[in-house]
């Protein structure tokens, strides 16, 4: 792995903003934070199976960052979630799904994230030679009108078979089919569980009524914590959020239990504080949190990549899940921008803040 990038350089003027960033309200003292360490003191005296660890441990401990507690994953689900002519035309070679998994083996990923599919038509050439993560349901998008539901797409046992070691699932939490969805991602993380295979659970929001005439909630880092709370809840081994963008969800749409006392308590407005709230709600940091990477905007998505996983390693987060901001380039500059992120969790110079 090669990266020469300078991540001030990058941050620009915001490099002091980033990285020298207290946080005061959650302190680093009260959180489990990564380490090489960190599964046998958060999951050895847990109800986690040795096969569990045993997944667990294939995960973090392959590729560029295998050994250190971080996580880079490359999740690509996006042809259903999508559409895949929409998420695919930028970079038509992610049609064929080998492709996929060649780019999350030559960024040196942790392991590749995707569907049944994708998965098991490779299962035989790759799944020993690169961690799978099966992502079990999902929201097709030729419903009319669009509806925000996850549908399974296999079983758990498929997943088992082809030698996968985790099982990915969303829950939209918010949505009108939130209930049926959190019991049967719970059942099915059971039986992941029973199988020996860990679980990572998207714990995303969807709701109208998380959007106001001002502002959309749908990441606003008090309600997207109560859904890693939620997520963490039903035994997820790993959070997967989006990077808060703002705060006071509850307050300002007014439901869920707040008070002002709250806000003031646990968090500033500054990025790292509102992600640490997000840490905070997995357990003070004993389930790993990794956010999302979001869409591509062609230049900027290096400076953006950077920032996100600053923000996240500071806060105490446990690694990056990006997938289009790098499948919609071309091969050297996807492997590029995935290591150059995963120069972030390798730079001893970056702290928890």
């Amino acid at each position: 792995m090669k990266t020469d990038i300078n991540i001030t350089d990058l941050l620009g003027e915001k490099a002091d903003f980033y990285l020298e960033h207290v946080c005061e309200k959650i302190t680093k003292d009260e959180l489990q934070t990564p380490s090489k360490t960190s599964l046998e003191k958060v999951f050895a005296q847990s109800n986690r199976s040795p096969q569990v660890l045993r997944s667990l441990s294939q995960l973090y401990n392959h590729g560029n960052l295998g050994g250190t507690g971080y996580l880079s994953i490359l999740p690509v689900d996006q042809g259903i979630e999508h559409s895949a002519a929409f998420s695919f035309y930028k970079n038509p070679d992610y049609f064929d799904p080998e492709n996929i998994i060649k780019l999350a083996m030559e960024a040196g990923c942790n392991g590749v994230a995707s569907t049944f599919g994708v998965l098991g038509l490779n299962a035989r050439k790759y799944a020993h030679k690169i961690p799978y993560i099966v992502k079990i349901n999902h929201n097709e998008l030729l419903t009319i009108p669009n509806k925000y539901d996850q549908t399974l797409f296999g079983k758990v046992k498929d997943a088992w078979n082809m030698g996968a070691v985790a099982v990915g699932a969303t829950v939209y939490f918010g949505s009108e089919e939130s209930n049926r969805q959190l019991k049967e991602i719970a059942e099915a993380f059971e039986e992941a569980h029973s199988l020996g295979m860990a679980t990572i659970l998207w714990c995303y929001l969807r709701n109208e009524a998380f959007k106001t005439g001002k502002e959309d909630y749908h990441a606003a880092a008090d309600v997207t914590g109560q859904a890693n709370h939620l997520g963490v809840t039903i035994q997820a081994d790993i959070i997967k959020q989006k990077l808060p963008t703002n705060n006071f969800g509850f307050k300002n749409i007014g439901f869920s239990k707040y008070d002002d006392e709250m806000y003031d308590t646990l968090t500033t407005d500054h990025p790292i504080d509102l992600c640490r709230l997000q840490v905070a709600n997995c357990y003070m940091g004993k389930i790993g949190l990794i956010n999302s990477g979001g869409s591509s905007k062609g230049k900027s998505d290096l400076v953006e990549a950077i920032t996100t996983a600053v923000i996240n390693k500071r806060a105490g987060g446990s690694g990056l899940i990006m997938g289009r901001k790098a499948f919609q380039k071309p091969l050297r500059e996807g492997v590029e921008l995935l290591q150059t992120v995963q120069s972030v969790y390798l730079d001893n110079k970056i702290t928890i803040a």
